[in-house]
């Protein structure tokens, strides 16, 4: 009886998260060697202008400038969303938000999460035989079956399996200004540290959150609360390396996804022996951040480096209205809809909102220094990890994204070909909009002038290094369907309003990708 008692023990503190973390690290001769391994960090709220390899102003990025240099930058990235939640589930899932059901962000409050009928990278790669792990911010639901480490009976009987796909987790359950902490960072409106004792709640501006104090998750246990946000990203750096080094070792292939904090406000305080006195805070938290990632990434040549395929890339654009807290969006300030009180940035569908900084970084197999114009999106994660991993996609469902591993190895130079798609009112606003196929000056005088005719007097013409107001627009009737080519026209936005409207369509264009 005592091996029993042993055994149900075990079993118990694996399923609390007490151990880190009871994975299946063993391996069979099927999987060793066979397969690459994945490591997928995601920034939060990070500007394209925020690597330096971008744009030059920024001085605050070292490693991600080297990763650069030794692998694969993507000028033309977008994030499938422009805002948190639906970002990330389109990336778990190649999947836009109408489809996988996340097209607003998940609160504290939220009962509910990714919905549970869809699939995700994790999954798919943890019945190929991957171990997996998550490290970050999960945003995708924290209640029950919706929390990344929740273990539930498989139903084909063969059982226990997380529901989400990850053996391992580590992290906050959404965004770190969700809840209050004893060491409030930088934000705006500046928020107070969590209630002490039997002090009630001080819920100075509606925007700060005093009622819970944020929590940090190994698997479903809660190990800090409130989490120190001065120490998070150590924590972070400890976690992934430690999660590497063992599947390593171990010989499985794995994935591992990591949910940065990073450059999402509050901004931490970080100690003025970190750099210099008169660093901003905001290039303060970005140099931490690349510092974060750099240690990623010598973990990954040290245990790993021919074998493991490392991708960086955003979420969405920088949080424009959180002013020096926030990001560069680089070139694409959207100058013309910024003078009338807008936002190139975070929330909305102009350019700063949703393309990204992107790397991607091989050695042996992705080609260093090269800098690819290919349009791709966040969506080419999921169908592009599960080819090169050798396992196929989920069937029964439409994605979004494409296999881009050909661009990756050097040997295609485009990636999307896009078009508008209109659809209903009741599409959320940050994911309504439409971008070009071919921007004004990228036509000859006459054509331009051929286009202006559609536009109100006035209308302003911008380059392609605006807003890209100026826009060859396709329309497809079908949200399932290409479009037909005597159905492409020439359109000009202004703020999301087409001229002239599609006949019996409303104005409004979500962002398909096909």
């Amino acid at each position: 009886m005592a091996w029993l008692s042993l055994k149900v023990l075990l079993v118990g503190l694996s399923f609390l998260g007490c151990l880190y973390p009871l994975v299946d690290f063993s391996f069979s001769g099927e999987t060793r060697g066979q397969k690459p391994n994945f490591v997928i960090i995601l920034a939060d709220d990070m500007g394209w202008g925020d690597l330096g390899a971008n744009w030059a102003g920024t001085k605050d990025t070292a490693n991600l400038d080297k990763m650069a240099a030794e692998g694969m930058r993507f000028v033309d990235f977008h994030a499938a969303a422009s805002t948190c939640s639906p970002s990330r589930a389109a990336l778990l899932t190649g999947r836009l938000g109408l489809r996988n059901g996340v097209t607003h962000n998940f609160a504290v409050t939220s009962v509910g999460g990714l919905p549970l009928n869809e699939t995700t990278l994790a999954e798919v790669l943890r019945g190929a035989g991957y171990v997996t792990g998550m490290i970050g911010k999960w945003h995708l639901g924290h209640h029950g079956s919706h929390h990344p480490s929740f273990r539930g009976e498989d139903p084909r009987g063969t059982g226990y399996l997380g529901n989400r796909g990850f053996d391992y987790y580590f992290g906050i359950p959404y965004s770190h200004d969700m809840g209050c902490t004893d060491t409030p960072g930088y934000n705006h409106p500046p928020c107070p540290a969590c209630p002490r004792g039997d002090r009630p709640s001080r819920n100075l501006e509606r925007d700060c959150y005093s009622d819970v104090a944020l929590p940090l998750y190994e698997n479903l246990n809660i190990v800090e609360q409130p989490v120190n946000l001065s120490a998070l990203a150590q924590k972070y750096a400890e976690k992934a390396t430690q999660f590497i080094r063992q599947a390593s070792t171990s010989g499985r292939p794995f994935l591992l996804y990591v949910g940065l904090a990073h450059m999402h406000v509050p901004l931490t305080r970080t100690p003025l022996s970190a750099g210099p006195r008169s660093l901003r805070p905001y290039s303060a938290g970005l140099r931490e951040m690349d510092r974060l990632v750099g240690r990623i990434k010598d973990t990954v040549d040290l245990e790993g480096k021919n074998n493991t395929f490392l991708w960086f890339t955003g979420d969405n654009g920088p949080w424009a209205q959180k002013c020096e807290l926030a990001g560069s969006v680089g070139p694409f300030t959207g100058l013309w809809q910024a003078r009338r009180g807008g936002s190139p940035a975070k929330q909305t569908t102009w350019e700063g909102g949703h393309r990204v900084p992107a790397l991607a970084y091989w050695p042996g197999r992705v080609p260093g220094n090269v800098t690819s114009a290919a349009l791709l999106s966040v969506l080419d994660i999921f169908p592009t990890v599960l080819a090169l991993a050798g396992a196929p996609l989920p069937r029964g469902r439409r994605f979004d994204g494409l296999d881009v591993s050909q661009v990756l190895f050097g040997w295609a130079q485009t990636g999307h070909r896009l078009h508008g798609n209109f659809e209903s009112r009741a599409v959320p606003p940050q994911q309504r909009g439409c971008r070009r196929g071919r921007s004004a000056s990228d036509r000859p005088p006459g054509a331009v002038q051929g286009l202006l005719r559609h536009c109100p007097p006035g209308f302003p013409v911008h380059g392609v290094l605006q807003a890209r107001i100026l826009v060859w627009v396709a329309i497809t009737v079908s949200r399932e369907s290409s479009p037909p080519r005597d159905q492409t026209q020439a359109f000009c936005i202004e703020k999301g309003i087409l001229y002239p409207e599609p006949a019996g369509k409303p104005p409004h264009g979500l962002l398909i990708i096909s």
